[in-house]
C-alpha cells in the first residue's frame, strides 16, 4: 500500500512549477488530491494525466484566485462542506512584481501579493492547522523562499513577504512540538518556472543559473515527509548562500542580489553562468565570514571593540568584495573556458 493511500493533500499553485511537481509526488505516493488555482483548465488537464498515469482515486480541482479577500475562508468553508479532510497542506502559491519600489511598481498589484503570500497564506494555515492539532495528525509545507533571509532589491515587496512566512513558519513549529503535526520551510533559491515573466521582469541575470523545479519539489517532499523544519534545496552553493546571509552585512547581501536581478542587457553579461561558479563564489564568502563571526565570538572584550571598529570601517566595502570573489570565479572560468575552446579549434 503507498504511503498516501486513504488521504488527502491540498497544493496551492499546483498548475506550474514547484506546485505542479510537488502535486505529482503526491500523486505518486497514493494522495487523494486537491488542487487549488486560477487556471481551471490546466488543473483539470493535470488531474487527467494524475488519474491515467498514477490511478489517482480522488481529484479535486478548486477554480479560486486566492489573492482576493476572504478567500481562504471560502475555500476551507468547501472543502468542510464536501466532507474532505485534509491531511497535508502545501502553500505554494506566490505572486510578485518587478522593478523600484518608489517609482515603478502599482500598489495594486503590491497588495494582491501581499494578501496572497501572507494573509491568504497565514488563514490557511490556521484553519487547517486547528483541525490538525485536534486530530492530533497532519503536515503542511510552506513556500519560504531562500530570499526570506535576505534583501531582495527590485523585488523587496515579495522577499518581505516571504520573510513573515519563514519567521511564522519557525514561530509555530515552537509551538507544534509535543504534537505529531509538523510544519516545513521550503527555500528554494531561483528556480526554472515563469515567475519572473509572471513579475513583470525582462531577462535577468539570476536566469542563467536557476534550479531545476523537479528537484526543488523532490527535496522539499522529503524533508515535508520527515518533519524537517526547514530545507533547501540543490547543492552547495544554495547552502553557502543561507550561511552566508547570516553572516554577511545587509549592505553586501543587498549589493549581491541586486546585481543578480538586474537586467542581462545592463549587467554587461553576454555569456552564460554556470551556477557552480556562483555558488563557489558565494560559498567562499561565507566561509570567510563565518571565520570572522568565529574569531568574533572567541575574542576578549578588547580585541571585540576592535573588531566592531573594523567592521564599521569596513562595513562600506563589504558589498564590493562579495562580488569581487565571485566576479574573480565566474571571470576564471570563462577564461579557461576560452582557452580549451582556442586549443580544440
Amino acid at each position: 500500500m503507498k504511503e498516501g493511500t486513504g488521504k488527502t493533500a491540498l497544493i496551492t499553485g499546483a498548475s506550474s512549477g514547484i506546485g505542479q511537481e510537488l502535486a505529482k509526488l503526491f500523486a505518486q505516493d497514493g494522495f487523494d488530491l486537491v488542487l487549488v488555482g486560477r487556471r481551471e483548465e490546466t488543473l483539470d488537464r493535470l488531474a487527467d494525466v494524475f488519474r491515467n498515469n498514477y490511478g489517482t482515486q480522488q481529484i479535486t480541482v478548486i477554480n479560486k484566485d486566492l489573492a482576493r479577500e476572504d478567500v481562504a475562508q471560502e475555500l476551507y468553508d468547501e472543502l468542510q462542506s464536501k466532507g474532505i479532510t485534509i491531511n497535508i497542506l502545501v502553500n505554494d502559491a506566490g505572486a510578485s512584481t518587478y522593478g523600484k519600489f518608489a517609482t515603478e511598481t502599482e500598489w495594486a498589484r503590491e497588495k494582491e501579493l501581499i494578501h496572497l503570500n501572507v494573509l491568504t497564506t497565514t488563514l490557511l494555515t490556521k484553519l487547517f492547522l486547528s483541525d490538525m492539532v485536534a486530530r492530533n495528525e497532519g503536515r503542511i509545507l510552506q513556500l519560504a523562499s531562500m530570499v526570506s533571509v535576505t534583501p531582495f532589491p527590485l523585488m523587496s515587496v515579495y522577499a518581505a513577504t516571504k520573510a513573515y512566512v519563514w519567521s511564522l513558519t519557525q514561530s509555530l513549529n515552537n509551538e507544534l512540538k509535543g504534537t505529531n503535526v509538523t510544519m516545513t520551510a521550503l527555500m528554494p533559491n531561483a528556480t526554472a518556472t515563469n515567475f519572473f515573466r509572471e513579475a513583470g521582469a525582462p531577462k535577468l541575470v539570476v536566469e542563467d543559473m536557476m534550479d531545476d523545479p523537479a528537484m526543488v519539489a523532490k527535496d522539499g517532499y522529503k524533508a515535508l515527509m520527515k518533519g524537517e523544519a526547514k530545507v533547501i534545496p540543490g547543492g552547495l552553493g544554495n547552502k553557502a548562500q543561507e550561511l552566508m546571509s547570516y553572516v554577511s552585512p545587509q549592505e553586501a547581501l543587498a549589493s549581491l542580489m541586486r546585481k543578480l536581478l538586474s537586467p542581462k542587457h545592463e549587467s554587461g553579461q553576454d555569456q552564460k553562468t554556470p551556477a557552480w561558479t556562483v555558488g563557489i563564489g558565494i560559498a567562499l564568502a561565507a566561509v570567510a565570514g563565518y571565520a570572522l563571526v568565529r574569531a568574533y565570538t572567541n575574542a576578549n572584550p578588547i580585541d571585540k571593540a576592535r573588531y566592531r571598529q573594523q567592521a564599521q570601517s569596513l562595513g562600506d566595502s563589504a558589498s564590493g568584495t562579495i562580488s569581487s570573489i565571485i566576479d574573480s570565479v565566474v571571470g576564471t572560468y570563462h577564461n579557461g573556458k576560452a582557452k580549451v575552446e582556442s586549443t580544440l579549434a
